[in-house]
């Protein structure tokens, strides 16, 4: 049978076999089939690696067909090796290494054993140890890969001190990482919002837009709410329930009393690490070379900036450990390798989406969603539900992909050209916070994301359980995010439809714990 001949039928298989595909697969759902099959995999068979590769794979067969030599070569060579390669992605990675190092030498010196035993004393409560949590990652707000690990290693002591489950633990990690970072205009999300729109002040349109990230507030109401109200629902609840009847684990903060290492041994060393990691992002953003604070931020190379104050800290870190005698250099040294082995599965995990990422882009995943977006626009009908569909569009396309960087990235240049440019639209602000609000919440909720991944390495958390306890919180915010974004809309007031938002949010949790307590 000749090729013309075979392509004359109308299916798919027809093109896939004979490179025809981007006839039928570029620009179109196809592109958001390799994702949702990964995470579908990983949400049905608990394994993550696995079900990423075979989402690799899918896309490497949609977009170069069964030709074996160009799947290997896409999948290999335009999608893990280019995304290893990436600066950003290095500097990622070389990131994530230097924080590990950090963690173990922490660990090693007894620090944060030492700020167990302190913080013991000082939080008595459940609902202390989760707001202390909550606190701190709000309180690092620069980067949501240094909040998730940072968090994690500075709390783990005090959540199992009072039986917080390493899934409630991970959950209050990555809802104060990726939901805290969208809202703070010193941080790289705020670089990266920025530097996604051209025309108008990104800086500018970033602070107006904070009032109406309506998931990201709502997350935090969430964590508070379900803190105060001393209650979980859903799978957390039961992981919680399993905690909870654990013997007493509080050799977890005891075992490490013949170390040297005090409170000073963890709290220095990461004052230094976000002191140096500011420097380092403003460097990159000009400061030194005249730019303002504010320009140096939304210039910035968050990745390079982040390893430019890592290695200063790590530097730091080894110098005062050795000085104060709590560990010798060659303990220092050793803790090298044992770091970098203590980020290798969350750094597999990381090569893996950014492959499946590269998979996604290659099929015109940014195409087709613009078409969509720009095809609501056109109907001037539905104009005052554009924030709840640009919503919706977002978290799908972050869920799919896992990067909530690349779906803002993809979304909000669309929404600023349908409305013209004009900052003053109410209508375009809450849109474009939508954008924002969508791209955090699909990235909340996916396995694949990388602020999940390292929320699970932080906690020190099976992956897998992270998500599946997190995903019906993360689902309820979005719920009420969308509600919020309907209402904003239409009376396109920020203070009103917060209060709603939250006022809605409150009672659905209140409703949730009378059925739940009725069931327990």
């Amino acid at each position: 049978m000749s090729e013309k001949n075979f392509l004359g039928h109308d299916t798919i298989m027809a093109y896939l076999f004979f490179g025809g595909q981007s006839m039928n697969v570029l620009n179109t759902w196809w592109s958001l089939v390799p994702p949702l099959i990964a995470i579908i995999l990983a949400l049905i068979t608990k394994e993550v690696y696995s079900s990423l590769f075979i989402g690799i794979i899918v896309g490497g067969v949609l977009f170069a067909g069964f030709n074996f030599a160009a799947v290997m070569e896409h999948v290999f060579v335009d999608g893990m090796i280019s995304s290893i390669a990436d600066s950003w992605n290095a500097g990622i990675l070389v990131f994530l290494v230097i924080l590990g190092c950090m963690v173990i030498l922490m660990n090693k010196a007894g620090g944060s054993a030492a700020f167990g035993r302190w913080a013991s004393t000082h939080v008595k409560t459940k609902v202390g140890a989760q707001l202390a949590t909550v606190a701190l990652g709000c309180i690092i707000f620069i980067d949501d890969y240094f909040n998730c690990l940072t968090v994690g290693s500075v709390m783990l002591p005090v959540t199992d001190k009072h039986k917080i489950s390493r899934e409630k633990l991970a959950y209050l990690i990555d809802a104060t990482a990726a939901p805290v970072c969208i809202i703070a205009p010193i941080s790289s999300w705020a670089a990266a919002v920025t530097s996604s729109v051209d025309g108008v002040n990104g800086l500018d349109l970033f602070i107006r837009a904070i009032p109406y990230n309506y998931y990201a507030l709502l997350t935090i109401v969430m964590m508070l709410s379900l803190a105060f109200f001393k209650f979980d629902f859903g799978p957390m609840k039961k992981a919680e329930a399993i905690v909870k009847d654990k013997v007493d684990v509080d050799e977890v903060i005891t075992n490490n009393k013949d170390t040297k290492g005090n409170v000073i041994h963890l709290i220095l060393p990461i004052i230094v690490l976000i002191i140096s990691c500011v420097i380092g992002m403003i460097y990159t953003g000009g400061f030194f070379e005249g730019a303002s604070f504010a320009d140096a931020f939304a210039n910035s190379d968050a990745s390079v900036g982040l390893v430019f104050g890592s290695v200063v800290a790590l530097v730091f870190t080894v110098t005062f450990f050795c000085i104060s005698k709590v560990l010798s250099f060659n303990d220092c040294m050793s803790s090298i390798p044992e770091g970098f082995k203590s980020m290798v599965p969350a750094i597999l995990i990381l090569v893996f989406a950014w492959t499946l990422k590269a998979m996604t882009n290659s099929l015109g995943s940014d195409v087709f969603v613009s078409g969509v977006v720009n095809s609501f626009a056109e109907n001037n009908a539905i104009m005052s539900m554009i924030p709840a569909v640009v919503f919706v569009i977002g978290c799908v396309i972050s869920f799919a992909t896992g990067t909530s960087w690349g779906t803002f990235g993809i979304l909000i240049p669309i929404v600023v050209k349908v409305f013209n440019y004009d900052v003053n639209n109410a209508l375009m602000i809450i849109s474009v916070s939508a954008c924002m609000a969508g791209a955090v919440c699909g990235d909340h909720c996916s396995p694949i994301s990388d602020t999940t991944i390292m929320a699970s390495a932080g906690a020190q958390c099976v992956h897998i359980e992270h998500v599946n306890t997190q995903l019906p919180y993360a689902l309820t915010c979005a719920g009420l995010s969308l509600i919020s974004y309907i209402i904003a809309g239409f009376i396109r007031n920020a203070g009103i439809c917060l209060l709603i938002g939250i006022a809605i949010e409150l009672v659905v949790l209140l409703v949730i714990k009378k059925l739940t307590v009725d069931k327990a």
